[in-house]
């Protein structure tokens, strides 16, 4: 395994919109990390991309990250 690579779990939480349809995605371990999307696919797929972006944000260039997501339905 590279030793520039970082892999994370992260639950998310995805709460259906009744009104509009698909679902809003909130990762409570990283405050202000939330995101949306029309269907649950999408939804996780767009989880996927605001943690991995919030992540490399933090630590910086130069370091691989693989982000799981542990999906949590309201």
């Amino acid at each position: 395994m590279n030793s520039n690579f970082v892999e994370c779990y992260f639950t998310v939480v995805l709460t259906p919109d009744p009104d509009d349809g698909g679902f809003t995605v909130t990762v409570p371990a990283l405050l202000g990390v939330f995101t949306q999307g029309d269907t649950y696919e999408e939804a996780l797929a767009m989880a996927r991309d605001a943690i991995q972006c919030h992540m490399e944000g933090l630590i910086g260039t130069g370091i691989e990250i693989e982000v799981h997501v542990v999906p949590e339905v309201k």
